[in-house]
């Protein structure tokens, strides 16, 4: 698990919402910055994705996925695939530490370097240190309300930033 920030995904009906917290903590300690953008539209905006880890790590993620979005038609599943293939089997990239939530208008995907690529259950993904708690708060919300992908996604990371000391509720959301 990744300390120091939460990303979720909420889908519902055709709506999908990625949103992410803006908050930076070094050394376990130090809150570094309030307001980073840690969710972001790849492939001309039609994939959303957002990322916990080492930044470092995730902007390389970032490119490598934009790359595969572009070799595989913007097939989010197989460019995911084979990231998480590449990913797991590469000797540079094994060492990068970080996952990856990416969503298109069909699907929402979990993408890790032990080659996962996983597709939630509900449309709703969470990964983070306060991924637990928006997870578990957006599947309440999603089942029994009728807000939109994009409220449910907000509320429950204002939740998760009442709960986890390494995120905030300075939050990037973004929606297709």
């Amino acid at each position: 698990m990744f300390e120091g920030t939460t990303i979720l995904s909420v889908r519902r009906g055709e709506d999908v919402a990625v949103a992410g917290d803006g908050q930076v903590t070094f050394d376990e300690r130090v809150v570094m910055k309030q307001s980073a953008r840690k969710v972001r539209r790849l492939h001309e905006g039609d994939v959303l994705c957002g990322f916990a880890g080492s930044t470092a790590d995730a902007m390389t993620l970032y490119e490598k996925l934009e790359g595969k979005l572009g070799d595989y038609s913007a097939n989010l599943t197989r460019a995911a695939v084979e990231l998480a293939k590449e990913w797991r089997t590469d000797r540079m990239l094994r060492r990068l530490e970080a996952l990856l939530v990416a969503a298109d208008r069909e699907r929402t995907l979990l993408i890790s370097g032990n080659g996962d690529v996983i597709e939630p259950e509900e449309g709703i993904a969470a990964i983070g240190s306060g991924g637990n708690y928006a997870l578990a708060a957006a599947r309440s919300l999603y089942r029994h309300t009728d807000m939109s992908a994009r409220d449910v996604a907000e509320e429950a990371m204002n939740i998760a930033s009442e709960i986890c000391v390494f995120s905030n509720d300075s939050l990037t959301v973004e929606t297709l």
